[in-house]
């Protein structure tokens, strides 16, 4: 078995997490943003979003691109090289990232945060982790 291209990890990784942070943009960014603004108005507050929690969401994104491509990586041996192994890492991510968080969002915080707030991303994510996983895989060449 070959060795894991770290390298290669990195850069398709990174790749993924920009087709993700600009896909996580224009939802929260655009479809989302007036729902967050009446949420936040609901409990009295006012939208105000802070510089360092900018920088942590897009960061953490990015590392979840990584990670989708190390998945890709890993699982290729017994796969294959390709789109199909890629958007089966892609979905895998979209369990453990997207879906967990719209079942934590709904069950933890139930008539607060909106069914909209709570699953639209998780529709959403079925697409945009395949296909970050996709531009990631692409990058990813073991030698």
């Amino acid at each position: 078995m070959e060795k894991m291209n770290w390298g290669r990890v990195i850069g398709g990784g990174l790749l993924a997490g920009l087709v993700m942070n600009i896909s996580e943009a224009a939802l929260h960014g655009g479809m989302l943003a007036q729902d967050g603004v009446d949420l936040y108005k609901s409990l009295g507050l006012t939208l105000a979003p802070q510089p360092a929690e900018l920088v942590t969401v897009i960061s953490m994104t990015f590392v979840i691109g990584i990670a989708t491509v190390w998945l890709y990586a890993a699982i290729r041996p017994r796969y294959g090289a390709g789109p199909k192994t890629a958007i089966c890492a892609g979905l895998a991510v979209w369990l453990l990232a997207h879906l967990w968080s719209g079942v934590y969002l709904s069950a933890g915080f139930p008539g607060l945060v909106t069914p909209k707030l709570a699953w639209l991303p998780v529709v959403w994510g079925l697409v945009e982790a395949p296909l970050g996983a996709l531009a990631g895989g692409w990058v990813y060449k073991e030698s």
